[in-house]
């Protein structure tokens, strides 16, 4: 059978009529076959794709170790070597001719069927959801527009020109009725239909229209054109009479709460303020012309606050000050002051939470002292193996859910590694506990530890530790000063002492960091990385596939500079290879073994020093992760992106290889802000606190209540509701989440309803907002339709 990777297929609708009638019969015979399958290739409605490298390559073993492994170890490396073998004859299986006619076959009697369906049964054919435009494997964003897959077609134009045309229709009928009911005084339905709309929208969800993306660019569309409709009937100046013109204020703030983005709440404001200006202009003798219904107007603005962490009620200190007429209506002058003096509050509020951690810049900042370190430090929950202790409650069975950890307290850390935990405590100090062997837990000795000890540093605050997840376990440790120590197995030289000696108390890397501030590290199965606050990348360990980036395969026991590049800000080290991101984010290079496309160029070869990865151009990047056999990286939009091969991509196959980076679809509505990566699973944390987990589950190290493995696509981690998890981390086969704030993590300001709205249109709102109601900040007089200098700078200042 045909690789699924190597297919995609793009059946055209303007062929559904020739293969309606066509004989299932055909496929029973070679020629037949082979004739329906040309076809659908000379179409291009089949596009075989080339042929990806096939892994040979089996699961990392540890190397020889004078303890016997446990009976977890060994199932680990069992169902990992099961798993390699399961590949490997699937891959076999799918290269006899048995299973490339079955699949063939397969492929034509689809196209027969998505014909017939299309003729008879179904009109409108979701573009998502359809073979129409979906490879086997799904494709990336990139090659779906490269297919031109966002332009309407067929039945989606036709319904395009129908919606479009269909609501300006609607609203000159509306216009005409309004002036026909003023100039004969028959009755007018203008006003039912707005109000039935209105209706409709205040019993909406809180925010049901905010989320953009799951809007076709038609259903955007026709929400802008309604809106502008309703901005233009709500003018003193329109056709509508005052009630029309109250009630198309009224639906515009309900839909803009809906919506949820400030430039439609600006833009609602901007246009209260105008028609006060307006009424108070003309002299009217209608007492109710330019105002709202207050009810009305409390209840959309109440339903709009909430929802975002406002208070039970509205909390603007003009509320007082207003006083509805007989028909309990306010001016629209007043809404937009409270509407605006909420917001503040509301922004006020989200700066507060949002801005309460550390700010400091991970690409391109280093804390010299230890205050960062005493920052708040919470819960930390644990799951996966414990088969060495390394989650450090009590038996050695795995926990497939997280557990509040009643041991590790005050931490501000965890770093998660190949069977054992590092702790970084409020204080700056170290404890490690789980596995021991080659003296990895630093404690001086090779002994196993059940609960948590402090290693023998030199009285050295410690602000990130840096653990292998495979092959024999090494550590690397930061420093407030920037001071690199390692411990551990020194196999290959990769604790950088000159040696291949076992260290078991951490020890200074000296040689060329002397003097130098280092601002991050990164320790891979036998290779080590660091990252001086000048932009120098510094490796050494095993040379072998170019891992360390310096044009040959020699391997270096102390650390090394990386010459052909500079102004790097980030580093992460995997089995065989290295990522490096540049200090503005804006570059990320990748080098080592090119196995199963883990470097991200398109290809398998192997790169002796950094290369670009040019799929990611454009993108800034944020936090960059490795495991053994993949790559994983986080954008400054919070959008995740994968390579490599397994589960670990999230893309819903075990055996997927992808040679460049692809979106991991299934977060695309998430805002990432953290990943962690161990040997073969992945943890990932989006803006909200939400967790999740995919890739290996042989040890429940995925949080899914069981160890059925792999997790194919990524998963809540079930059991952290409403537990705000801040950093994760993931070791060989077991994970960890705290609450503690990161101290070399900025805080980002994502879009946020009504808070942050970063569009062109937003500041374009603002900055005519301010051109037309702020004179200055001298005049004797505040500026129309501003009663008093009180409410212009409440409104404008804030």
């Amino acid at each position: 059978m045909l690789d699924p990777s190597q297919i995609h297929l793009k059946f055209g609708e303007h062929l559904h009529s020739s293969w309606v009638s066509e004989d299932c019969e055909g496929i029973a015979s070679p020629s037949g076959l082979d004739g329906l399958f040309e076809r659908l290739v000379s179409h291009k409605e089949v596009n075989l794709l080339p042929q990806q490298a096939i892994s040979l390559k089996g699961p990392t073993l540890t190397d020889y170790d004078q303890e016997p492994t446990t009976v977890e170890e060994q199932e680990h490396l069992i169902n990992a070597l099961l798993g390699h073998q399961r590949n490997l004859a699937k891959t076999i299986s799918n290269l006899s001719r048995f299973s490339k006619v079955l699949q063939k076959r397969l492929i034509i009697l689809q196209r027969v069927y998505q014909a017939v369906s299309c003729k008879h049964h179904v009109r409108k054919i979701c573009s998502e959801d359809s073979p129409l435009n979906t490879s086997v494997t799904g494709k990336s964003e990139d090659e779906k527009s490269n297919l031109g897959l966002g332009m309407p077609q067929g039945n989606d134009a036709l319904l395009e020109l129908g919606v479009k045309t269909g609501i300006n229709i609607l609203f000159s009928l509306l216009r005409q009725n309004w002036v026909l009911a003023k100039q004969t005084g028959q009755f007018s339905f203008c006003n039912d239909i707005i109000q039935t709309a209105l209706s409709v929208v205040e019993n909406f969800p809180p925010l049901s229209l905010s989320n953009e993306t799951k809007l076709t660019p038609l259903g955007v569309d026709s929400l802008n054109q309604i809106n502008v409709f309703l901005q233009q009937a709500a003018s003193p100046h329109s056709e509508a009479d005052l009630t029309g013109q109250r009630l198309a204020a009224e639906l515009m703030i309900a839909l803009a709460a809906q919506r949820g983005s400030l430039r439609y709440v600006l833009g609602w404001i901007e246009m209260s303020m105008k028609i006060s200006v307006t009424v108070s202009k003309s002299k009217t003798k209608d007492k109710d012309a330019g105002k709202i219904h207050w009810q009305s107007f409390l209840k959309i603005i109440t339903d709009m606050i909430n929802p975002m962490g406002g208070s039970s009620g509205l909390t603007s200190t003009m509320l007082r000050d207003i006083s509805p007429d007989d028909n309990g209506l306010v001016s629209l002058y007043y809404a937009a002051v409270i509407l605006l003096e909420e917001l503040y509050f509301l922004a006020s509020d989200y700066a507060s939470n949002c801005c309460s951690g550390p700010d400091e810049n991970c690409n391109n900042s280093t804390s010299h002292s230890n205050a960062n370190l005493s920052g708040s430090c919470g819960e930390v929950y644990v799951w996966g193996s414990n088969c060495t202790h390394q989650l450090a409650e009590g038996g050695q069975e795995k926990i497939t859910t997280p557990k509040y950890s009643a041991v590790f307290t005050d931490c501000q850390q965890v770093e998660a590694g190949q069977f054992c935990t590092f702790l970084i405590y409020s204080d700056g100090t170290v404890g490690a506990c789980g596995k021991g062997s080659y003296g990895r837990l630093g404690l001086g000795d090779s002994n196993n530890c059940s609960v948590p000890k402090k290693p023998l540093f030199d009285k050295k605050y410690v602000k990130k530790i840096s653990s292998s997840k495979g092959s024999d376990g090494h550590s690397l440790a930061l420093t407030t000063t920037g001071e690199v120590y390692s411990w551990g197995d020194g196999d290959y030289g990769k604790l950088g002492h000159g040696t291949h000696s076992t260290q078991k108390i951490p020890k200074l890397v000296k040689g060329p960091l002397v003097g130098k501030v280092v601002k991050c590290v990164s320790a891979g199965y036998r290779h080590s990385a660091a990252v001086t606050e000048d932009g120098e990348l510094y490796t050494w360990g095993d040379g072998e596939f170019g891992r360390l980036g310096h044009d040959y395969t020699s391997s270096k026991n102390f650390p090394t500079k990386v010459q052909s590049i500079e102004s790097v800000g980030l580093v992460a080290c995997g089995g065989s290879h290295t990522l490096a991101v540049s200090q503005d984010g804006k570059t990320i290079w990748s080098f080592g073994g090119g196995e199963n496309g883990k470097l991200g160029h398109g290809d398998t070869n192997r790169q002796l020093k950094p290369k670009v990865i040019e799929a990611l151009n454009g993108l800034y990047i944020r936090k960059v992760a490795c495991g053994s056999q993949s790559s994983l990286t986080v954008t400054s939009s919070g959008q995740l992106y994968a390579w490599g091969c397994g589960a670990i991509l999230g893309c819903g196959s075990a055996e997927y290889t992808a040679l460049r980076p692809r979106l991991v679809e299934d977060l695309q509505s998430k805002r990432m802000v953290d990943i962690a990566c161990g040997d073969s699973h992945v943890i990932a944390l989006t803006h909200e606190s939400e967790v999740y987990a995919w890739g290996n589950n042989a040890m429940g190290q995925c949080g899914q209540g069981h160890a059925q493995s792999p997790i194919t696509r990524p998963k809540r981690v079930i059991g952290l509701d409403g537990v705000s998890v801040h950093q994760v981390s993931a070791g060989t086969s077991h994970s960890v989440a705290w609450t503690a704030l990161p101290t070399d993590r900025p805080v980002i300001a994502w879009p946020r309803p009504f808070c942050v709205d970063l569009q062109e249109a937003t500041f374009a709102t603002i900055r005519t907002f301010l051109e037309t109601f702020c004179c200055g900040f001298d005049e004797e007089t505040p500026p129309a339709p501003f009663h008093s200098h009180r409410y212009s700078r409440n409104g404008l200042l804030k």
